[in-house]
């Protein structure tokens, strides 16, 4: 009697193992697919590859130019903000081109060279924008990164979509994965270990 309870505990802690290892797998499959539709792409748009050293020949504020996130945007999506251009020599190649704060800003609004963080406060946003223009001006030279291909012209300042940020981005999938895997693989280890132990004492008896 003790050793059916035994057994049927067994195999409740085993169905249980086993669901929970296809649950993490199943998670990490959907965790894939989201990295894959999202963040993928953005990481394949990131087309500034090369540092290089950028020296500042013009941070200006236009005051009576309204930036927009895309052309295409209606009148209750715009969102009007002073524009900072920012315009630099790539010292690599002799070029004066225009300098953005990431990727994101490029793809955003490539009219301006930064975008605030917060839109609500008009006050702020000059101020912010400003203390931006005066960062620039104070450095002059610093570190960007540019198209080695030259199919883009522009530099940006930060680069967000890194080969090292893609491979951290694939840990927490991966891991899940794996830890699944192996759960399901302890569980038929265990299962097999079971029916083998019983087959040799059915042969001892």
């Amino acid at each position: 009697m003790l050793g059916k309870k035994l057994v049927t505990a067994q195999k409740r802690g085993d169905t249980r193992a086993l669901f929970l290892g296809l649950g993490m797998v199943a998670c990490s499959v959907l965790m894939y697919f989201f990295i894959g539709v999202t963040i993928v792409p953005k990481y394949k748009k990131s087309i500034w590859t090369e540092e290089s050293t950028c020296n500042l020949t013009k941070a200006t504020i236009k005051k009576k130019i309204h930036c927009i996130f895309n052309e295409d945007a209606g009148e209750e999506n715009l969102f009007r903000y002073p524009c900072l251009e920012v315009r630099v020599n790539l010292t690599t190649l002799g070029e004066v081109v225009m300098l953005y704060e990431t990727e994101d800003t490029w793809t955003r609004n490539p009219k301006c060279s930064y975008i605030p963080g917060n839109l609500e406060n008009a006050g702020e946003v000059q101020k912010n924008v400003n203390t931006i223009k005066g960062n620039f001006r104070k450095t002059r030279i610093f570190s960007c990164f540019y198209d080695p291909s030259r199919a883009e012209p522009s530099v940006i300042f930060t680069r967000l979509y890194t080969p090292a940020g893609f491979v951290f981005t694939l840990i927490w999938p991966t891991l899940m994965m794996t830890g699944g895997i192996l759960i399901i693989t302890l569980v038929k280890i265990n299962q097999y270990l079971s029916v083998f132990a019983a087959s040799q004492y059915i042969r001892g008896v």
